[in-house]
């Protein structure tokens, strides 16, 4: 579970909930007709946009910035190292009967088992990141348009409140709470793509980037231990993913020697 996420959300709706109960009420914010309007609108225009199919997928989109198992490139690292010293120690062809959890590093060793030729083995390999990249886009590219169409909804919202109220104004009193409500569907707007869809949409990009990133490593170290390289120096140049404080310079890198 990512609980930076959650802090966030539990932030910004602490922030947005105690600025109402400090100058007001909280039922005055709440107006059903506003909800539809923002919530059906932003619904039916996303299904305007995508096909079914994609949109069926909208609620595990917003999960993964929620439920994610964190990149760890360090450990990433470890385990090609382990691998090139095994490929070292016996052959190459080894890698196939080694046990490997992850799916994308198993291809990849088993495309090297197979002896195939380094740009073969780069070019499918970058296919399988580049297919991932475009899929994750497609989660980006929804949350984007909910938060492009949360305000315009809102606004169009206010509009239709607006008409509504100056189409009464013999009711002097009636102003003031009909151009209140006609307000809030701009606040659910706004809530929308801020506080939801906006900063799921950058956590899934960061996300989808680490783990391209984490696939650009496994491609590296696969090339090298294909080209025989010795395994202290695959762990040398994959260290340079890392940050400089998390690379490892102890004596276990020498294990290749």
């Amino acid at each position: 579970m990512d609980l930076a996420t959650i802090i966030g959300l539990v932030l910004c709706v602490g922030a947005v909930i105690g600025s109402i109960f400090a100058g007001g009420d909280l039922l005055a914010f709440v107006d059903i007709p506003s909800v539809i309007v923002v919530g059906l609108g932003v619904l039916g225009s996303t299904f305007i946009k995508w096909p079914l199919e994609i949109v069926k997928g909208v609620a595990g989109v917003i999960m993964k910035s929620v439920f994610y198992a964190p990149t760890d490139i360090k450990s990433t690292i470890e385990e090609i190292g382990k691998l090139a010293d095994t490929a070292r120690r016996e052959s190459v062809f080894a890698l196939e009967k080694v046990q490997i959890d992850d799916p994308f590093m198993k291809k990849a060793m088993t495309l090297a088992a197979d002896n195939r030729p380094p740009e073969v083995i780069a070019s499918i390999l970058q296919l399988e990141i580049d297919s991932m990249g475009d899929r994750h886009k497609t989660g980006q590219d929804i949350m984007q348009g909910i938060a492009d169409d949360g305000p315009a909804f809102g606004m169009i919202g206010t509009l239709i409140g607006l008409v509504i109220m100056l189409g009464n104004l013999s009711d002097q009193a009636a102003i003031g709470p009909a151009m209140a409500v006609a307000l809030l569907t701009t606040f659910y707007g706004s809530c929308l793509a801020n506080i939801v869809a906006n900063p799921i949409k950058v956590k899934l990009g960061y996300r989808s980037a680490t783990e391209q990133s984490r696939m650009t490593i496994i491609i590296a170290g696969t090339l090298g231990i294909v080209a025989g390289e010795n395994p202290r120096l695959i762990k040398e140049k994959l260290n340079a993913f890392l940050p400089p404080g998390e690379r490892d310079h102890g004596d276990d890198a020498e294990k290749g020697e």
